[in-house]
Protein backbone atom coordinates (compact mmCIF):
# COMPACT_ATOMS: atom_id res chain seq x y z
CA UNK A 1 0.00 0.00 0.00
CA UNK A 2 1.26 3.50 -0.80
CA UNK A 3 2.42 5.73 2.00
CA UNK A 4 1.06 9.21 1.51
CA UNK A 5 3.37 12.10 2.21
CA UNK A 6 2.32 15.65 3.13
CA UNK A 7 5.12 17.02 0.95
CA UNK A 8 2.87 16.55 -2.10
CA UNK A 9 -0.64 17.63 -3.06
CA UNK A 10 -2.82 14.68 -4.09
CA UNK A 11 -5.23 15.28 -6.96
CA UNK A 12 -8.02 12.71 -6.65
CA UNK A 13 -10.61 11.86 -9.29
CA UNK A 14 -13.89 11.76 -7.37
CA UNK A 15 -15.74 9.65 -9.92
CA UNK A 16 -19.00 10.52 -11.68
CA UNK A 17 -21.16 11.07 -8.59
CA UNK A 18 -21.97 7.80 -6.86
CA UNK A 19 -19.78 7.94 -3.72
CA UNK A 20 -19.05 4.22 -4.08
CA UNK A 21 -17.42 4.83 -7.47
CA UNK A 22 -14.37 6.53 -6.04
CA UNK A 23 -11.27 4.30 -6.18
CA UNK A 24 -9.99 2.58 -3.05
CA UNK A 25 -6.86 4.72 -3.19
CA UNK A 26 -8.96 7.86 -3.46
CA UNK A 27 -11.04 6.73 -0.51
CA UNK A 28 -7.93 6.05 1.59
CA UNK A 29 -6.57 9.49 0.81
CA UNK A 30 -9.83 11.18 1.77
CA UNK A 31 -9.91 9.25 5.04
CA UNK A 32 -6.41 10.47 5.91
CA UNK A 33 -6.50 14.00 4.49
CA UNK A 34 -6.23 16.99 6.79
CA UNK A 35 -7.20 19.51 4.10
CA UNK A 36 -9.63 18.72 1.26
CA UNK A 37 -10.28 21.26 -1.49
CA UNK A 38 -13.28 20.07 -3.49
CA UNK A 39 -14.97 21.28 -6.66
CA UNK A 40 -18.20 22.68 -5.23
CA UNK A 41 -21.53 21.56 -6.67
CA UNK A 42 -19.77 19.20 -9.10
CA UNK A 43 -18.75 16.88 -6.27
CA UNK A 44 -21.25 14.72 -4.42
CA UNK A 45 -21.02 16.01 -0.81
CA UNK A 46 -21.50 12.44 0.40
CA UNK A 47 -17.84 11.88 -0.50
CA UNK A 48 -16.85 14.23 2.32
CA UNK A 49 -18.35 11.75 4.78
CA UNK A 50 -15.20 9.69 4.16
CA UNK A 51 -13.08 12.47 5.69
CA UNK A 52 -12.07 12.47 9.32
CA UNK A 53 -14.10 14.91 11.48
CA UNK A 54 -11.07 17.14 12.02
CA UNK A 55 -10.39 17.59 8.28
CA UNK A 56 -10.73 21.09 6.84
CA UNK A 57 -12.99 20.82 3.77
CA UNK A 58 -13.01 23.86 1.47
CA UNK A 59 -15.38 24.45 -1.43
CA UNK A 60 -13.32 25.87 -4.31
CA UNK A 61 -16.31 27.12 -6.33
CA UNK A 62 -15.80 30.72 -5.24
CA UNK A 63 -11.99 30.63 -5.34
CA UNK A 64 -9.70 31.62 -8.19
CA UNK A 65 -6.54 29.73 -9.15
CA UNK A 66 -4.28 31.92 -7.02
CA UNK A 67 -6.42 31.41 -3.93
CA UNK A 68 -6.51 27.65 -4.42
CA UNK A 69 -2.74 27.49 -4.83
CA UNK A 70 -2.21 29.69 -1.78
CA UNK A 71 -4.35 27.33 0.32
CA UNK A 72 -2.51 24.27 -0.98
CA UNK A 73 0.94 25.76 -0.43
CA UNK A 74 0.26 27.05 3.08
CA UNK A 75 -1.28 23.73 4.10
CA UNK A 76 1.63 21.66 2.74
CA UNK A 77 4.12 23.93 4.49
CA UNK A 78 2.24 23.35 7.72
CA UNK A 79 2.90 19.63 7.23
CA UNK A 80 -0.72 18.75 6.39
CA UNK A 81 -1.88 16.08 3.97
CA UNK A 82 -3.73 17.93 1.18
CA UNK A 83 -6.25 16.44 -1.27
CA UNK A 84 -7.63 18.28 -4.28
CA UNK A 85 -10.89 16.46 -5.05
CA UNK A 86 -12.06 16.91 -8.64
CA UNK A 87 -14.87 15.47 -10.69
CA UNK A 88 -14.73 12.29 -12.72
CA UNK A 89 -11.21 11.53 -13.87
CA UNK A 90 -8.49 14.17 -13.80
CA UNK A 91 -7.43 13.48 -17.38
CA UNK A 92 -10.60 15.04 -18.85
CA UNK A 93 -11.28 18.75 -18.36
CA UNK A 94 -9.48 18.56 -15.04
CA UNK A 95 -7.23 21.66 -15.24
CA UNK A 96 -4.56 19.92 -13.17
CA UNK A 97 -1.70 21.07 -15.40
CA UNK A 98 -2.09 24.72 -14.46
CA UNK A 99 -2.37 23.84 -10.79
CA UNK A 100 0.67 21.58 -11.00
CA UNK A 101 2.75 24.25 -12.70
CA UNK A 102 1.88 26.81 -10.04
CA UNK A 103 2.73 24.32 -7.29
CA UNK A 104 6.07 23.59 -8.98
CA UNK A 105 6.94 27.29 -8.78
CA UNK A 106 6.63 26.89 -5.00
CA UNK A 107 8.75 23.74 -4.97
CA UNK A 108 5.78 21.47 -4.28
CA UNK A 109 5.03 18.34 -6.27
CA UNK A 110 1.73 16.59 -6.90
CA UNK A 111 0.43 13.11 -7.60
CA UNK A 112 -2.69 12.15 -9.52
CA UNK A 113 -5.11 9.41 -8.47
CA UNK A 114 -7.25 8.23 -11.38
CA UNK A 115 -11.03 8.35 -11.14
CA UNK A 116 -14.06 7.04 -13.04
CA UNK A 117 -15.13 9.51 -15.73
CA UNK A 118 -18.75 10.51 -16.16
CA UNK A 119 -18.68 9.26 -19.77
CA UNK A 120 -18.21 5.78 -18.32
CA UNK A 121 -20.91 6.37 -15.72
CA UNK A 122 -23.29 7.53 -18.45
CA UNK A 123 -22.68 4.40 -20.53
CA UNK A 124 -23.34 2.30 -17.43
CA UNK A 125 -26.65 4.10 -16.86
CA UNK A 126 -27.65 3.20 -20.42
CA UNK A 127 -26.24 -0.32 -20.28
CA UNK A 128 -24.41 0.59 -23.48
CA UNK A 129 -21.02 -0.04 -25.08
CA UNK A 130 -19.36 2.72 -27.10
CA UNK A 131 -17.58 0.09 -29.17
CA UNK A 132 -19.88 -2.32 -30.98
CA UNK A 133 -18.47 -4.94 -33.39
CA UNK A 134 -18.87 -3.83 -37.02
CA UNK A 135 -20.84 -0.73 -35.92
CA UNK A 136 -18.43 1.55 -34.04
CA UNK A 137 -14.87 0.90 -32.89
CA UNK A 138 -13.84 4.40 -31.83
CA UNK A 139 -15.03 6.99 -29.31
CA UNK A 140 -14.60 10.73 -29.68
CA UNK A 141 -14.64 12.68 -26.40
CA UNK A 142 -15.11 16.39 -26.95
CA UNK A 143 -17.07 19.54 -26.17
CA UNK A 144 -18.66 22.31 -28.18
CA UNK A 145 -16.81 25.61 -28.39
CA UNK A 146 -18.14 28.20 -25.97
CA UNK A 147 -16.48 30.74 -23.71
CA UNK A 148 -13.49 28.43 -23.97
CA UNK A 149 -12.75 27.91 -27.69
CA UNK A 150 -11.81 24.59 -29.28
CA UNK A 151 -9.13 24.10 -31.96
CA UNK A 152 -10.47 24.61 -35.49
CA UNK A 153 -9.72 21.01 -36.45
CA UNK A 154 -11.74 19.76 -33.47
CA UNK A 155 -15.15 21.23 -34.27
CA UNK A 156 -18.23 19.07 -33.81
CA UNK A 157 -18.84 19.25 -37.54
CA UNK A 158 -15.42 17.76 -38.33
CA UNK A 159 -15.76 15.04 -35.74
CA UNK A 160 -19.28 14.18 -36.93
CA UNK A 161 -17.84 13.28 -40.31
CA UNK A 162 -16.32 10.17 -38.74
CA UNK A 163 -19.79 8.78 -37.96
CA UNK A 164 -18.54 7.01 -34.85
CA UNK A 165 -19.51 7.13 -31.18
CA UNK A 166 -19.23 10.51 -29.53
CA UNK A 167 -19.44 11.73 -25.91
CA UNK A 168 -19.94 15.48 -25.74
CA UNK A 169 -19.18 17.24 -22.46
CA UNK A 170 -20.10 20.73 -21.24
CA UNK A 171 -22.49 21.46 -24.10
CA UNK A 172 -26.06 20.55 -23.16
CA UNK A 173 -26.96 24.20 -22.57
CA UNK A 174 -26.53 24.63 -26.33
CA UNK A 175 -28.37 21.50 -27.41
CA UNK A 176 -29.90 23.17 -30.49
CA UNK A 177 -26.47 24.23 -31.73
CA UNK A 178 -25.02 20.79 -30.95
CA UNK A 179 -27.70 19.11 -33.07
CA UNK A 180 -27.19 21.56 -35.94
CA UNK A 181 -23.44 20.98 -35.95
CA UNK A 182 -23.80 17.19 -35.83
CA UNK A 183 -26.25 17.25 -38.75
CA UNK A 184 -24.03 19.61 -40.72
CA UNK A 185 -21.08 17.31 -40.11
CA UNK A 186 -22.79 14.25 -41.52
CA UNK A 187 -24.94 12.42 -38.98
CA UNK A 188 -28.43 11.74 -40.32
CA UNK A 189 -31.55 12.96 -38.48
CA UNK A 190 -32.38 9.39 -37.41
CA UNK A 191 -29.07 8.94 -35.57
CA UNK A 192 -29.79 7.81 -32.00
CA UNK A 193 -28.74 10.15 -29.21
CA UNK A 194 -29.05 10.20 -25.42
CA UNK A 195 -28.59 12.92 -22.82
CA UNK A 196 -27.64 11.73 -19.35
CA UNK A 197 -28.03 14.22 -16.51
CA UNK A 198 -25.85 13.60 -13.44
CA UNK A 199 -24.88 10.05 -14.34
CA UNK A 200 -24.80 7.71 -11.29
CA UNK A 201 -26.26 10.36 -8.93
CA UNK A 202 -29.60 9.56 -7.23
CA UNK A 203 -31.21 12.30 -9.34
CA UNK A 204 -29.84 10.91 -12.62
CA UNK A 205 -32.14 11.51 -15.58
CA UNK A 206 -31.89 9.94 -19.04
CA UNK A 207 -33.47 11.34 -22.20
CA UNK A 208 -33.31 9.26 -25.39
CA UNK A 209 -34.24 10.16 -28.93
CA UNK A 210 -32.80 10.95 -32.32
CA UNK A 211 -31.17 14.07 -33.69
CA UNK A 212 -34.59 15.07 -35.02
CA UNK A 213 -36.28 15.30 -31.62
CA UNK A 214 -33.71 15.32 -28.81
CA UNK A 215 -33.48 19.12 -28.44
CA UNK A 216 -37.18 19.49 -27.67
CA UNK A 217 -37.08 16.57 -25.23
CA UNK A 218 -34.07 17.98 -23.36
CA UNK A 219 -35.65 21.40 -23.03
CA UNK A 220 -38.94 19.86 -21.88
CA UNK A 221 -37.01 17.95 -19.20
CA UNK A 222 -35.39 21.18 -18.00
CA UNK A 223 -31.85 19.86 -18.46
CA UNK A 224 -29.38 22.70 -19.07
CA UNK A 225 -26.19 21.70 -17.25
CA UNK A 226 -24.28 18.79 -15.69
CA UNK A 227 -25.22 16.41 -18.49
CA UNK A 228 -23.45 14.38 -21.15
CA UNK A 229 -24.59 14.09 -24.75
CA UNK A 230 -23.96 10.65 -26.28
CA UNK A 231 -24.51 10.16 -29.99
CA UNK A 232 -23.90 7.43 -32.53
CA UNK A 233 -25.08 4.14 -33.94
CA UNK A 234 -23.83 2.33 -30.81
CA UNK A 235 -27.14 3.41 -29.25
CA UNK A 236 -29.16 1.80 -32.05
CA UNK A 237 -30.45 -1.70 -32.69
CA UNK A 238 -27.66 -2.94 -34.97
CA UNK A 239 -25.34 -5.35 -33.19
CA UNK A 240 -22.89 -8.12 -34.06
CA UNK A 241 -21.49 -10.66 -31.63
CA UNK A 242 -17.83 -10.41 -30.72
CA UNK A 243 -15.48 -12.87 -32.41
CA UNK A 244 -13.63 -13.36 -29.12
CA UNK A 245 -16.21 -15.79 -27.75
CA UNK A 246 -17.41 -17.21 -31.07
CA UNK A 247 -17.22 -21.02 -30.92
CA UNK A 248 -15.85 -20.99 -34.49
CA UNK A 249 -13.11 -18.45 -33.77
CA UNK A 250 -9.62 -19.60 -32.76
CA UNK A 251 -7.18 -17.51 -30.76
CA UNK A 252 -4.14 -17.90 -28.48
CA UNK A 253 -6.10 -19.45 -25.62
CA UNK A 254 -8.69 -21.49 -27.49
CA UNK A 255 -8.45 -23.51 -30.67
CA UNK A 256 -11.47 -24.60 -32.71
Amino acid sequence: MDEFTPSHVYFVGAGPGDPELITLKGYRLLSKAEVVIYAGSLINPALLDYCQPSAKCVDSAALNLGQIIELMVSSVREGKLVVRLQTGDLALYGSIREQGEELAKQGIGFRSIAGVSSFLGAAAELGAEYTVPEVAQSLIITRMAGRTPTPELESLERFAAHQTSMAIFLSVQGIDAVVDKLLTGGYCRETPIAVVYKATWPECQVVKGTLSDIADQVKAAGINKTALILVGRFLGDEYHYSKLYDAEFSHEYRQV
